[in-house]
């Protein structure tokens, strides 16, 4: 029988209000991968429509957690990361890289600092260049479309898009290092949203489902965890990319159908058998 495989997650963790390390758990569990966790902060809730949520700021803790498994020896099949909340924490998580990656470990960043557009009111102006650095350490990014734009320096457009837009973006996000990218929040349409992807051999892929009306929080955590399960068990970039389309999608066509509030999250649970099969495991 192979060994397990073993995926570090270095988000934060919101206690309630499904997103970050409550999501990337469960579904990359559900992938069949041991998932070990660095939290980067603790809050109530995450920060999308609450307010008094409770923020308490772990950096401190992460070098030390970091330290202890260095001195258990353990090993990394992958590294993916998540919102990091300031300068030192990237440069944390840079150091991270390069004490637990190894050779053989694929890292997955996931450039969590704005949408819509429109820095998060958090960072300071300058906080993409911190994150355009470790980009290019990564092997996998996976930007939306405003991330994307404030890392690279391109004019950020409402969508519809169009082909040479997507895809001089995809190659301008190559261009910071990474080996493989995922440009999430594309559509050519309005009534179909999706991701691209450029992998190693430079090729394009897109995978799309229907859209599904309003804004849900902690999809974009859903879609990386998936795909990060899905990429983990050696599945090519654009196959994980429509296996991680279509399990987001169906998270919110059940949750809307449902009429949940969207603050609290995205009914990925009930997607996961789906997902499992999707994968080729046995469930």
């Amino acid at each position: 029988m192979k060994a397990q495989k073993r995926v570090a997650a270095i988000h934060d963790i919101s206690c309630f209000g499904k997103c970050s390390l409550t999501v990337a758990l469960p579904i990359i569990s559900a992938a069949g991968i041991e998932v070990p966790v660095i939290p980067t902060a603790v809050l109530s809730t995450h920060t999308g429509g609450f307010e008094g949520y409770t923020y308490r700021d772990l950096t401190d803790d992460i070098m030390p957690i970091v330290e202890h498994w260095e001195s258990l020896g353990l090993g990394f099949d992958a590294l993916y990361t998540g919102f990091l909340g300031s300068f030192a924490q990237i440069r944390i998580v840079e150091e991270i890289f390069e004490r637990l990656g190894g050779e053989d470990a694929k890292v997955f960043v996931d450039p969590v600092m704005a949408d819509n557009g429109k820095l998060y009111g958090i960072f300071p102006a300058d906080f993409p260049e911190g994150m355009r650095r470790l980009c290019s350490r990564a092997d996998v990014i996976m930007p939306n479309i405003t991330e994307a734009v404030l890392m690279t320096g391109g004019v950020y457009e409402e969508g519809p898009y169009t082909e040479d837009y997507v895809e001089g973006m995809l190659e301008r996000l190559a261009a910071i290092g990474a080996e493989e990218v995922v440009l999430t929040g594309v559509h050519f349409t309005d009534d179909r949203l999706g991701a691209a992807s450029f992998d190693a051999a430079g090729d394009v892929r897109y995978a799309f489902a229907d859209r599904v009306p309003g804004y849900y929080h902690g999809t974009g955590d859903v879609f990386g965890s998936a795909l990060v399960g899905a990429a983990v068990n050696g599945l090519p970039l654009s196959r994980a990319v429509e296996i991680a389309v279509d399990f987001t999608a169906g998270s919110i066509a059940r949750t809307h159908a449902a009429g949940t509030d969207v603050r609290f999250g995205v009914d990925f649970e009930s997607g996961i058998p789906g997902y499992v099969r999707a994968l080729g495991l046995k469930g």
